[in-house]
């Protein structure tokens, strides 16, 4: 047998392997119906087109980092011009974040906080305040979640005393949890309260926007105007992505507030996309629109539930919120066709909010299906 390849046995040329089929680039498809509107929270809502578009605006090619963007020194500049000359803002990145960042700019180790009883920083931080910037709060019960010069000297007392933490600084928010609303003289009168007893003043904004609209004055006729120390400004409620921020109103109240918004796990790198977001909300008033027109959906929602029997309101909406009495049954029935939440375990009361994109026909519906389910009931 002879040792050559014979031509039927000749090795014939294989073609190179084939690399695999380039696969279609995955693409995110819509989960959720854009026609579902709730009244849970109007963090439940989307995002104002001028965000969008002002996002898209600022994305493509390369900017300094860590708020060193065109986009950061452009707000700062608007924010001096809205809240006066003194004013310097550092983004953040969600409403706890913010009030943490606040609180903890304003006291020390072996300070104290006072603030409403139903504050967001007491009931629905899951104890962040006191946890991240080691401040004790001291809770007051209030009518209406509004505190007073009175209210405050009921636990802002120990002055001086070691074995007391001391008490730094007054937390007021605005528009309150229960959607009501302090005049501008009504802080006015307590930030000259506090800052009388050597005290500074905090005030969580995360429905700023609201409340400034329902009240028709500009932002800082509540807030600089009033002698507020340091804002915690709201965005994610007003149609923003994500974006909310810490407004130093009066740098003698602070110190090293960069340090302490990086130490507080709050400095983005990428910030120039928050910085847009806010830069968006707070050009030419934009904010006034979506809170006037969220204001003014609670005001209609609360007109056509105020003549259904068996739904009891319980305050006359002064902001995006409504609060009512209705049956528990009801409530649970009524929660599996539109999210909303229960306010009071013990007295059955509920809140419905309001958001910018909420409409008439949202509430026609939401008033309807009430009604069939009292109907039910």
């Amino acid at each position: 047998m002879s040792d050559s390849l014979t031509p039927d046995s000749a090795a014939t040329p294989q073609p190179p392997p084939q690399a695999p089929p380039l696969r279609q680039p995955n693409r995110v498809r819509r989960l959720h119906d854009p026609e579902f509107r709730g009244f849970a929270s109007d963090n439940y809502s989307g995002v104002l087109p001028e965000v969008m578009e002002a996002l898209a605006l600022a994305n493509g090619g390369h900017q300094r980092a860590y708020g060193a963007d065109v986009y950061t020194a452009a707000l700062g500049d608007l924010v001096r011009q809205e809240f006066g000359e003194l004013a310097e803002i550092y983004p953040v990145f969600n409403g706890t974040g913010a009030n943490v960042v606040a609180l903890d700019l304003l006291t020390q180790r072996w300070s104290s906080v006072v603030c409403a009883r139903s504050a967001h920083i007491n009931v629905d931080e899951c104890g962040a305040p006191e946890k991240i910037s080691g401040t004790k709060l001291l809770p007051v019960d209030t009518p209406d979640g509004k505190l007073t010069p009175e209210l405050i000297d009921t636990v802002a007392w120990g002055f001086g005393d070691e074995h007391h933490a001391q008490p730094a600084v007054v937390s007021v928010t605005q528009s309150t949890e229960l959607g009501t609303l302090y005049t501008p003289q009504e802080l006015a009168a307590i930030c000259e309260h506090a800052h009388g007893l050597g005290m500074w003043v905090h005030l969580d904004g995360a429905r700023l926007p609201n409340a400034a609209a329902a009240l028709d004055v500009p932002l800082r006729a509540v807030t600089t105007d009033v002698g507020v120390d340091v804002l915690s400004f709201g965005g994610t409620k007003n149609g923003l992505m994500g974006a909310e921020a810490v407004i130093v109103l009066n740098p003698e109240a602070v110190s090293r507030p960069l340090f302490v918004r990086k130490l507080d796990a709050q400095l983005s790198s990428k910030m120039r996309f928050v910085s847009v977001q806010l830069l968006a909300l707070l050009t030419g008033q934009t904010w006034r629109r979506p809170a006037s027109h969220a204001n003014a959906m609670a005001r209609e929602l609360a007109e056509a539930v105020r003549e259904v029997p068996g739904v009891q309101l319980t305050r006359e909406p002064q902001s995006n919120a409504v609060f009512a009495v209705v049956p528990p049954a009801v409530t649970a029935a009524l929660q599996e066709r539109f999210p909303f939440y229960v306010w009071d375990e013990a007295t059955d009361e509920v809140r419905w909010m309001c958001s910018f994109d909420t409409t008439s026909t949202d509430i026609s519906r939401f008033v309807q299906a009430l009604r069939e389910e009292l109907q039910r009931a």
